[in-house]
């Protein structure tokens, strides 16, 4: 009875120990947020601040500028020249995540790559800064503060 009750002792903590170890998935998804910022912070490198001819609906407005290729299976008719942007990933499958809640919300969004790979959820793109700029300004107001970093990218051919 003892060897018993010590055995179901032994495998309790042994089963304890064990939980308590960091799952591998932890591990990747730390990995992919370190690598996603690593790649925005070479990506600040492309950041062009622009001053438009005409006044600006708010003030200090940066914009990247680079060459995009829509997902497989987008429509690039609907990427013009600025675009509001509201997420940034390298996991493709999270970009999508994103895309399906913000078409439920009533956005044609498209998913574009950029050339270092990085995938763009685009929920507005305009031929004029400044419909892109207050499109911008209207989905931060809307869903702040979760997409109070929302940003413009001009598209270069």
């Amino acid at each position: 009875m003892k060897k018993m009750v010590m055995a179901v002792a032994a495998l309790g903590m042994l089963l304890t120990v064990a939980s308590c170890s960091p799952k591998k998935s932890a591990y990747r998804q730390a990995y992919e947020q370190a690598k996603q910022r690593e790649i925005a912070a070479d990506d600040n490198s492309v950041v062009k601040e622009e001053t438009p001819m005409v006044s600006e609906p708010s003030a200090n407005i940066s914009i990247r500028k680079e060459r995009l290729q829509t997902v497989e299976g987008e429509n690039e008719a609907n990427l013009r020249q600025y675009s509001v942007v509201v997420g940034s990933f390298q996991n493709e499958a999270n970009a999508k995540a994103l895309k399906t809640r913000m078409t439920a919300d009533g956005y044609n969004c498209v998913l574009a790559k950029n050339e270092f790979g990085m995938v763009r959820v685009i929920v507005a793109s305009f031929n004029s800064y400044n419909e892109a700029a207050g499109s911008r300004d209207a989905i931060k107001a809307r869903y702040a503060p979760e997409f109070s970093d929302a940003w413009l990218l001009e598209r270069s051919l």
